[in-house]
C-alpha cells in the first residue's frame, strides 16, 4: 500500500507539473501596432508592376533558350518606372543580371539590404485562363507570371524607395537594393552581390528577402493570422540511386532484378526516415505560436521535454509543412528502367530530392542513405545540392524592424520565426550576415501560395499595396 500511494503521489506531482506549465504558457507581450497609414499613389504602384509582368525574364538552365531582350526591356524601364530612385542612388551592374543600387544615409553605420529577384518560371502558356505576360487585371486580380514570385516584392521595395525619396527622406545609414535575374535558376548573381559587399568591407545589419508571409490555418490550434519570418533555410541535396545488372529477356528473370532492388531501398528509406531535430527557428517558432494554441497543443509545446516524442509523431503522421520543419525530408521524383517492356534493364535509377535540416549536410545525409538501404548493390550519388543556411539572431535590431513592419502593416498578425523549407538568393549573404531574414510582403491564401510556380499564377491588388506599405515601414526604420 505505501508503494501504491507513493506511486500515485508521483503521478499528481507530474500532471500538476504538466498543467501548471501549461497554463504559465501564456502569450508573451506584443509590439503596439502603430495606427497611422501610409500614403502613395496605389494605382501607380499597380501599374508599375504590369509594366514589369510584360517583360518576359523567363529564366532556363539552358542559357540559349531566354531572351536577353526581355531582361533588358525590364532594366531599361525601370527609370521610367522608378525616377526618383535613379536621382539619387547609384546603381552597380554586376555579372549574371545583377542589380545594386546605393541609397546614401546620413551616417557611416552598417547599412539594410533590400532583396528581390525579377526572372520567373517557365509557363505553359496553353494552361492559362488568362496570358501570363499581359498583365491583365479583373475583379480586382492582377494575372500575371511573376505577381506572386517575387515581381511584386521588386516593384513594393523601388515604389517605396521612390515614395520616399520624394517626401526628402534620407535613411540613418546606406541602404542597398539588391536584385537578381537568375534566382529560378541558382544562378550567380547575388552572390557577385555579396562578393562586392565583401570586398568593400560592408556588413549588413538587415538583408530582407522573400521567404515567409501572412498566412492562416498553418499551425496546429492557432486560429490567429500568423506572420512567419524565415530566419534559416533548408539545405538541397539531389540524390540518385542506382543498380545495375547483365540484363536479359523479362521471360526469364533471375533474382536480384534491379527494379526489386530499388524498390526494396525506397521501402527501406520511407520506412525509416530522418531523425527529428528540434532546432531554433521551429523551437523559437513553437514557442510563439504554441502560446496561441489550444489547450491541447498548448500541453504539448509548453512541455516539448516530456511530449517532444509526441509532437515528433504528429509531424510524421501529418507530413506536409509541419515534419518538413523538424527533419530532414525526401521525396522521390523520378524513375528509369528499361526502354521496352520486355526487357530487364541493364541499369534503372530512381531519383529523389532532399530538403536538410540544419542539422544535416549532404555528406551526412548521403552516409545516412547508404546506412540505411544496407546494400552496395544499389549506388547512391549525389547529383548536386547545397548545404543549409547560416540560422540568424533574433535578438538585434534587424529582426525588431522587420518584426514591427510586418506587425505594423498587417494588424492583429502574430509574429514568429520560421525555418524555410525553399532556397533562395539570401542564403549566400550568410558568409557577411547573421541577421538575414525571409518575409516576401505578401499575406496569401493556401490557394494563393498554390500558384506559385503553378498556372494562372495571380495577385490581389490591395496585397499590392500592401508590400509597398511594408517597404516604407522598413526604410523608415533604417
Amino acid at each position: 500500500m505505501p508503494v501504491l500511494i507513493a506511486v500515485l503521489a508521483i503521478i499528481v506531482a507530474f500532471a500538476a507539473v504538466i498543467i501548471v506549465r501549461t497554463l504559465q504558457f501564456k502569450p508573451v507581450e506584443t509590439i503596439t501596432p502603430d495606427a497611422g497609414e501610409v500614403s502613395f499613389d496605389r494605382e501607380k504602384a499597380i501599374e508599375n508592376l504590369r509594366s514589369l509582368v510584360r517583360c518576359k525574364t523567363v529564366s532556363y538552365y539552358d542559357s540559349a533558350r531566354e531572351d536577353d531582350a526581355e531582361f533588358e526591356k525590364l532594366i531599361n524601364l525601370l527609370p521610367e518606372l522608378y525616377p526618383n530612385v535613379y536621382s539619387v542612388c547609384t546603381l552597380t551592374k554586376l555579372p549574371d543580371r545583377a542589380l545594386l543600387f546605393r541609397w546614401k544615409g546620413k551616417n557611416n553605420g552598417d547599412p539594410a539590404v533590400l532583396m528581390a529577384h525579377y526572372d520567373v518560371v517557365p509557363v505553359e502558356e496553353e494552361m492559362w485562363e488568362k496570358p501570363p505576360f499581359e498583365g491583365i487585371i479583373e475583379d480586382g486580380v492582377l494575372w500575371g507570371r511573376g505577381t506572386l514570385d517575387t515581381k511584386a516584392t521588386f516593384n513594393g521595395i523601388l515604389t517605396a524607395a521612390d515614395k520616399k525619396i520624394s517626401e526628402g527622406f534620407v535613411p540613418e545609414n546606406d541602404i542597398y537594393m539588391a536584385f537578381s535575374g537568375g534566382e529560378e535558376v541558382n544562378g550567380h548573381g547575388a552572390e557577385h552581390i555579396v562578393d562586392w559587399f565583401a570586398e568593400h568591407n560592408i556588413t549588413p545589419s538587415l538583408v530582407l528577402d522573400e521567404g515567409g508571409a501572412v498566412v492562416s490555418d498553418v499551425f496546429p490550434g492557432v486560429k490567429e493570422k500568423i506572420g512567419v519570418i524565415g530566419i534559416a533555410e533548408k539545405g538541397m541535396l539531389n540524390v540518385s540511386y542506382e543498380v545495375k545488372s547483365g540484363g536479359g529477356h523479362a521471360s526469364a528473370p533471375r533474382p536480384g532484378q534491379p527494379m526489386v532492388l530499388l524498390a526494396n531501398a525506397v521501402k527501406k528509406l520511407d520506412e525509416k526516415p530522418f531523425s527529428y531535430h528540434l532546432t531554433k527557428p521551429v523551437a523559437e517558432m513553437f514557442d510563439t505560436l504554441g502560446r496561441h494554441s489550444s489547450f491541447v497543443y498548448r500541453m504539448i509545446f509548453a512541455n516539448l521535454w516530456c511530449f517532444g516524442g509526441v509532437l515528433n509523431m504528429i509531424c510524421r503522421k501529418s507530413g506536409g509543412e509541419l515534419n518538413a520543419l523538424v527533419r530532414t525530408t525526401q521525396a522521390f521524383t523520378q524513375c528509369e528502367g528499361s526502354k521496352a517492356i520486355n526487357v530487364i534493364p541493364a541499369s534503372a535509377s530512381v531519383s529523389a530530392n532532399l530538403r536538410l535540416n540544419p542539422e544535416d549536410t549532404m555528406d551526412s545525409a548521403l552516409s545516412y542513405l547508404r546506412s540505411v538501404i544496407g546494400d552496395e548493390r544499389v549506388e547512391v550519388k549525389a547529383l548536386g545540392g547545397m548545404n543549409p543556411s547560416r540560422i540568424s539572431r533574433t535578438d538585434v535590431p534587424g529582426w525588431e524592424i522587420v518584426k514591427k513592419a510586418v506587425s505594423d502593416t498587417w494588424k492583429g498578425t502574430i509574429v514568429t520565426p520560421y525555418l524555410m523549407v525553399q532556397c533562395s538568393d539570401s542564403r549566400h549573404y550568410g558568409k557577411i550576415s547573421d541577421r538575414v531574414y525571409r518575409f516576401s510582403a505578401q499575406d496569401m491564401t493556401a490557394g494563393e501560395r498554390g500558384l506559385i510556380h503553378g498556372n494562372n499564377e495571380r495577385i490581389r491588388l490591395e496585397v499590392i499595396g500592401r508590400a509597398v506599405e511594408f517597404f516604407i515601414r522598413v526604410i523608415e526604420q533604417c
